[in-house]
């Protein structure tokens, strides 16, 4: 499967864990945003040992993050599959969307997959307890980081899909949601495009690291 990059829209970061969720629930939404013809970026890779820094450009080029959280999933084997929460990869990902966010430089969809949304918000239940295993190894300021963005992405008009809920319906409606974004940023740059000529307002997307 390979990512569309059509040059006139803006790119789509997919974060998320596990396999079962890659073999499943995301390769439905990647084949729906290839067939709509969505600019996006998945990383393929992330249990090989990809360098966090080309994700991190990765992120930095886009303008919309899907995060997909789970809490727990089992694979067609029935042994337990990775889980976000007990994902260093998958916190440093989201502490700097976090940033990006705050910055306004990144729009965040969250996506909750069957799980509660307060879960990640006070890190409770079973999301919980995997967070508080991955933070007995972890240094106090990365704990500080990761409970902030969990809070401040939690906190975000997202998506939430049930148990017993329909996930071609749930990808159609994320589909949807990704062609809002999309649509509302053309709007933006429109406007920025018109005062650039007649305030010379500037605006630019450029990062450095």
């Amino acid at each position: 499967m390979t990512p569309f990059y059509p040059c006139q829209d803006p790119q789509v970061f997919i974060n998320y864990r596990g396999e079962e969720l890659r073999y499943r629930f995301v390769s439905h939404l990647v084949a729906a945003f290839e067939r709509d013809e969505i600019n996006f970026f998945i990383d393929k890779n992330e249990l090989r040992g990809t360098d966090l820094r080309n994700l991190f450009a990765r992120i930095h080029e886009s303008r919309i993050a899907l995060l997909a959280i789970t809490s727990w999933l089992k694979n067609p084997n029935h042994r337990r599959d990775d889980r976000y929460a007990e994902s260093s990869w998958c916190m440093n990902e989201l502490a700097k969307i976090k940033e990006l966010a705050d910055k306004e430089k990144l729009h965040v969809v969250p996506i909750f997959y069957k799980l509660k949304v307060g879960d990640v918000r006070g890190q409770t239940g079973k999301f919980g307890t995997k967070f508080w295993n991955l933070a007995r190894a972890s240094t106090g300021d990365q704990i500080k980081t990761w409970k902030e963005a969990l809070e401040c992405i939690s906190d975000k008009m997202g998506l939430s899909l049930k148990d017993q809920s329909s996930e071609a319906d749930f990808v159609k409606e994320i589909v949807t949601e990704v062609r809002r974004v999309v649509a509302a940023m053309g709007l933006e740059e429109g406007r920025d495009h018109n005062v650039n000529h007649s305030g010379n307002k500037k605006r630019g997307w450029e990062f450095q690291f």
